[in-house]
């Protein structure tokens, strides 16, 4: 089942159980807010169009965060001007999760459990003598020499056959015997 919902004037694809991100939203963190404008549910066989919206049916979501987007560059320029100018932009949201979606007052809602903060683990109780302290390891370098000695050899294989060439010795052409016409 999902339906097509609209927050703060965007059109959202939402699910029960989705998390979406919408323009910022004057609300606290943890609230449960309901969307009322509903134009279109699609559940398993039936559509439901609104004209414009669904009446009595609803999307139910609760604010998880408000977080800020990436990092728009905004860059002005006029060619043979020197006008120049960069701004950075970033985009305010509010994250928001659907709990559920129907008409109004069928929906039940769900207690989500917080997840528990991690228990760190205790420390180990410190020996009573100072541990040995270790030298750090070197780490193993890769060394490129060889690609670089590659293109020397071929380099100096290249100035070899130059050098052959010109050392090789032209024989004269054979004379030729002129006859002379009688």
């Amino acid at each position: 089942m999902y339906a097509i919902v609209e927050i703060a004037g965007q059109q959202f694809k939402v699910e029960e159980g989705r998390k979406i991100f919408v323009h910022r939203l004057e609300t606290e963190k943890d609230a449960v807010m309901e969307f009322d404008r509903v134009l279109l549910v699609e559940d398993g066989e039936t559509i439901l169009v609104g004209e414009p919206t669904i009446k009595d049916y609803i999307v139910e979501g609760k604010v998880i965060d408000q977080v800020k987007g990436d990092k728009v560059i905004v860059f002005k320029k006029k060619r043979k001007k020197g006008y120049r100018v960069r701004n950075g932009h970033r985009q305010n949201f509010t994250e928001i999760e659907i709990t559920g979606l129907g008409l109004k007052g069928s929906i039940v809602r769900k207690e989500v459990k917080k997840k528990e903060p991690r228990k760190e683990a205790e420390p180990v109780a410190a020996k009573e003598t100072a541990p040995a302290v270790k030298a750090p390891e070197k780490k193993a370098t890769v060394k490129k020499p060889a690609v670089k000695a590659v293109k020397k050899e071929t380099a100096k294989a290249k100035s070899a056959k130059a050098a052959e060439k010109k050392t090789i010795v032209k024989k004269p052409a054979a004379k030729k015997t002129s006859r002379k016409k009688e």
